[in-house]
């Protein structure tokens, strides 16, 4: 991690999906996720108008400010500064690491998402902040992204990287445990949080099982 960047104060990280929600509404089910401890939110709607993009985006940073939580936006570096949020997450398809670099500065987090050891060792050279690493397990919401990687890749690119990995894919409490022995720094969810009937007392179940950290002071 850069020396003079935000500390990735967390190690649950929820990533939105409106389609997954169980037909309640995505800042619903975002806040009863926060109130059960959750800290960084990724907004993932590829679906979404620019506008509409911005509204829920507007939406949650306040609810993510209110919890003291992070906010990042799935590839969209302008709705990311127009929301103030505190970073964005990229992959192979969205700009370079380092325009996105200098449109957000220094003190905004990037996250990338990656799928094999290349990605992973190439995103930590280009100054991502952290990095999604999987699918680990098959999951159908990552089926495009090929065959899941499995812990021993998991557990390779954690020992290889400085900076953090979270692991992405088909994790729940039953396997949490597995994942976190492969020495990642915490885990990415989607429908583990977005599909629980109650989103509150999934993200404390899963953060039970977490090692605790602190807050950073930034």
């Amino acid at each position: 991690m850069r020396q003079d960047s935000p500390w990735i104060d967390f190690n649950l990280y929820l990533i939105t999906s409106r389609a997954e929600t169980l037909g309640r509404g995505l800042e619903y089910v975002v806040e009863e996720a926060l109130r059960g401890g959750v800290r960084a939110v990724q907004l993932r709607e590829k679906d979404l108008t620019s506008k509409e993009l911005y509204e829920t985006a507007y939406e949650l940073r306040r609810v993510t400010a209110r919890h003291g939580a992070k906010l990042f936006i799935n590839d969209r570096v302008d709705v990311a500064l127009a929301v103030d949020a505190d970073g964005v997450h990229i992959g192979a398809s969205s700009l370079p690491i380092y325009k996105v670099r200098r449109l957000l500065g220094e003190k905004k987090l990037i996250g990338v998402s990656c799928h094999n050891q290349v990605q992973a060792i190439t995103a930590q050279e280009l100054g991502a902040d952290f990095i999604t690493f999987g699918p680990v397990y098959f999951t159908p919401s990552k089926a495009a992204y090929g065959d899941p990687v499995g812990n021993d890749l998991l557990g390779t690119v954690a020992e290889m990287l400085q900076i953090p990995v979270f692991a992405l894919g088909g994790i729940t409490p039953e396997n949490c445990t597995e994942v976190l022995g492969c020495g990642v720094h915490g885990i990415a969810l989607i429908s583990a949080l977005m599909s629980a009937p109650e989103p509150r007392d999934a993200a404390r179940t899963l953060l039970s099982l977490l090692p605790h950290l602190e807050p950073a002071v930034v």
